[in-house]
């Protein structure tokens, strides 16, 4: 598995704590964030290959988060993740595509399923990328 920074945003710190733990063991490095604020403060002085963001938080909430990181940092992957709240989590899952996340990922979730959320997603951003290159070496 190649090396990969991954930035985890959940109001929940149980399971903050619970994400950090497996990916770390597996060999991802990895920083967490309470809520969207937060991350944004992160992300203004370190880099990340992935983002993990839950939708539903306080102060910053995961859709306006993924619409940030679509504009600003396009070479990011995104994985949001959603247990639901008052509306299944489904809907919310669906408007995080909407925004621009690259993988959904539905509460609760196994092990596996969050490795192949960060797998997927970070192949979705290299063909992203690769089709930008070549669109862009069409125009020159």
């Amino acid at each position: 598995m190649p090396a990969c920074s991954i930035l985890v945003v959940d109001d929940e710190e149980e399971l903050r704590e619970l994400l950090r733990l497996v990916l770390e063991a597996s060999g991802y490095a990895v920083a967490w964030a309470s809520n969207g604020k937060e991350a944004r403060r992160i992300l203004a002085r370190e880099n990340f290959d992935v983002v993990l963001t839950d939708l539903l938080m306080p102060e910053c909430d995961g859709l306006e988060l993924i619409g940030e990181l679509v504009k600003k940092r396009p070479q990011v992957a995104i994985v949001a993740m959603s247990g639901g709240g008052h509306v299944a989590g489904e809907h919310y899952l669906q408007m995080a595509k909407s925004f621009g996340a690259h993988v959904l990922l539905s509460k609760p979730f196994a092990h596996e399923g969050l490795f192949a959320a960060i797998t997927q997603a970070r192949a979705e951003v290299g063909a992203e990328v690769g089709e930008a290159r070549a669109g862009e070496q069409a125009v020159v």
